[in-house]
């Protein structure tokens, strides 16, 4: 037990010192594994039910942590309202594990230096919500878990936007590793729905990538208008085209229809027109006849 109790304390020393020699990277995956660690180090003995406050290091300063342990029954029945967080009740840890530690971050000012959204501004902090199994908190690499939420969506709320524009230009972002980044509307102010755990802020597009994009869209607008026009007048060009050749080709016939009706005359099974006179009769150059 004490070799155990050794090794845990060893690997959270090398993570953190790694975490500081590594810190220019501002790797998400190496802190989360560094607040699990401090968060299930801080709930060590301590009763299910209870939010707890975590300490990090002196140079994580401006971070807020907080763990709470719960039984998956409970958060199947009554939900949890956690920091930012509002977990309505019908969701449960994917996998199935009896008990669940829910771990809350709130990046404060280090929000964008661990997370970015290109051609946006991050204009709340960076939020997390992280789910292990807590059934064996001796136990080393506790489980991550998954949320999966059959009932109402888990909403967050963000209670002081940094931002004086209109909220409609307002986006949520769940923000994923290697940079993926999934954008949802605010259901009402202030407020974003997710349907499991992650990070999420809010952000607002640049105003050079809003108008690059404008500018973008007339050109969109403007070459299908031209398209549209080629190809209108292209159909305009051949109607005229056919109508004009369809009337020359009736006044051909009328043409034809008062002219001189010829006799028909029938070779084998076809019938050939003819002429029942000549209207010129023959006549001799010279009266000499032989």
């Amino acid at each position: 037990m004490a070799c155990n109790r050794s090794w845990h304390i060893f690997s959270l020393f090398l993570l953190l010192i790694s975490h500081v020699h590594g810190l220019t990277s501002y790797d998400p995956e190496s802190l989360d594994e560094l607040i699990h660690q401090y968060a299930m180090k801080a709930q060590a003995k301590k009763r299910t039910g209870t939010s707890l406050k975590v300490s990090l290091p002196a140079n994580f300063s401006g971070m807020e942590v907080s763990v709470v342990r719960l039984r998956s029954g409970r958060l199947w029945e009554r939900g949890a309202n956690f920091s930012s967080f509002y977990i309505p009740p019908r969701v449960i840890p994917f996998p199935f594990v009896k008990r669940l530690s829910i771990v809350y971050q709130n990046l404060g000012n280090w929000s964008t230096r661990y997370y970015r959204v290109p051609g946006y501004s991050l204009v709340a902090p960076v939020v997390g919500l992280m789910a292990y199994d807590a059934s064996n908190l001796s136990a080393s690499g506790n489980e991550a878990l998954k949320f999966s939420v059959l009932g109402d969506p888990i909403l967050i709320n963000f209670p002081n936007l940094m931002t004086k524009g209109n909220l409609e230009t307002l986006k949520c972002v769940k923000l994923g590793p290697d940079g993926l980044v999934h954008f949802r509307n605010l259901t009402k102010e202030n407020t974003c729905i997710t349907q499991g755990d992650g990070h999420f802020s809010v952000a607002v597009q640049n105003p050079e990538v809003a108008k690059n994009n404008r500018v973008w869209i007339w050109w969109v607008v403007g070459f299908a208008a031209g398209l549209f026009a080629v190809v209108l007048l292209g159909v305009i060009g051949y109607t005229t085209f056919k109508l004009v050749r369809s009337k020359r080709f009736r006044e051909m016939e009328a043409e034809s229809e008062s002219g001189v009706v010829l006799d028909t005359t029938s070779i084998g099974r076809s019938k050939m027109p003819s002429a029942p006179m000549v209207r010129t009769q023959p006549t001799l150059e010279q009266d000499y006849v032989p």
